[in-house]
């Protein structure tokens, strides 16, 4: 049964599944392991990134495409919903639906344009375009003011299930792991955790299919894969597609989430840095790799101040170490944990336990 699920592709490693099952668990329950507002926004960024990173590891890993243009779907995505609710007279389903079909409508178009028209260039000039197109987007995000609401962005409501205030009982539920308010953060978090199970699984059939090994022959050498007869262009649009679509639906998933969208929240360049920087740590070509980035750099990144800042005040009497572990210096030791992941596990920390663990197999 896990097997099906899993497509076949299983994780090969003993501390690999192991890391696997902590992690799914951690973010299944984690409304209830880890209390407080900050830990559940963590958790729930965690899940938006492992459905936009795995969508472009589609892209990169499985395809070989390098596109700079992945977040201008998500931003699509995110603008969807946001406008849609905005104008609604009241927050409905019906809103969210509307806005979500026309987001994905307009994704696909814009995928299958970039796609025909720029997949036939080699692959330089194809990063380019893309990055053309996602910086002309974000600029027309920004100007329009009367429809995205400019740089100031757009607030709005979400239906009442969703919301902050309502609770689905008068009591805190009890549970064996503690006691929470089951409100609409919650009720949420479990749709977004829901909806990313299964675009991961779907994604996940998707790479493990016929049609995935036909991705992978075209990463390795698109000039075979031409030649024993495969449309080389018709597949890295496709692909370019179906990745656009799916990080359409993580841009919907944060916009729910966060009940504002503007052009630095899902449409800035940084964010199309941190999904590369995950797709190499996690591991590329593997949907897996996804998950343990996204989960390793959001919480780095939300939780690193805060370490360093216990750690400053261990060694306040030294005057360089307290220079070097002060707050301001996240952005340092991150670029620095980068480093070294990518020193001791150049084929990210999926590749890298899946080596070892078929070097002990084969000896």
């Amino acid at each position: 049964m896990l097997n099906r699920l899993l497509s076949n592709d299983l994780p090969r490693s003993r501390w690999l599944a192991v890391l696997l099952v902590v992690l799914f668990l951690g973010l299944a329950f984690a409304p209830f392991l880890f209390p407080g507002v900050k830990a559940l926004n963590v958790a729930a960024k965690v899940l938006i990134f492992v459905a936009l990173v795995a969508s472009f590891d589609l892209l990169l890993g499985y395809t070989g495409i390098v596109s700079f243009a992945h977040t201008m779907f998500f931003g699509i995505g995110a603008y969807g919903v946001a406008i849609a609710l905005n104008a609604a007279e009241e927050p409905s389903w019906g809103a969210i639906g509307l806005g979500v079909v026309c987001a994905l409508a307009i994704s696909l178009v814009l995928s299958l344009l970039i796609g025909l028209f720029s997949l036939r260039v080699r692959a330089i000039f194809f990063a380019m375009i893309t990055l053309a197109v996602a910086s002309a987007f974000l600029t027309l995000a920004s100007q329009l003011s009367d429809i995205t609401g400019g740089e100031d962005g757009l607030n709005f409501s979400v239906p009442r299930l969703l919301s902050p205030g309502f609770t689905l009982t008068e009591e805190p539920l009890q549970t064996p792991l503690g006691e929470v308010d089951v409100n609409g953060r919650v009720i949420t978090y479990y749709l977004l955790f829901v909806v990313v199970c299964g675009v991961f699984l779907t994604l996940l059939r998707i790479v493990n299919s016929p049609f995935g090994r036909v991705l992978q022959a075209i990463r390795e050498n698109d000039f075979r894969a031409e030649a024993l007869g495969y449309r080389t262009v018709v597949y890295r649009t496709l692909s370019s597609v179906l990745s656009a679509s799916f990080a359409t639906v993580a841009g919907c998933l944060l916009a729910l989430w966060l009940r504002y969208n503007g052009p630095d929240t899902s449409l800035s360049f940084e964010i199309m840095l941190d999904i590369l920087l995950i797709v190499v740590i996690g591991g590329m070509g593997t949907m897996y790799g996804a998950l343990i980035g996204s989960v390793l750099f959001v919480l780095a990144q939300s939780y690193l101040q805060d370490l360093l800042r216990l750690a400053g005040g261990a060694v306040e009497g030294l005057p360089l170490l307290s220079a070097l572990l002060t707050p301001d210096r996240w952005l340092l030791w991150l670029g620095l944990l980068f480093v070294l992941s990518v020193y001791h596990f150049p084929s990210g920390i999926v590749g890298k336990l899946r080596e070892r663990a078929a070097r002990k197999g084969a000896a």
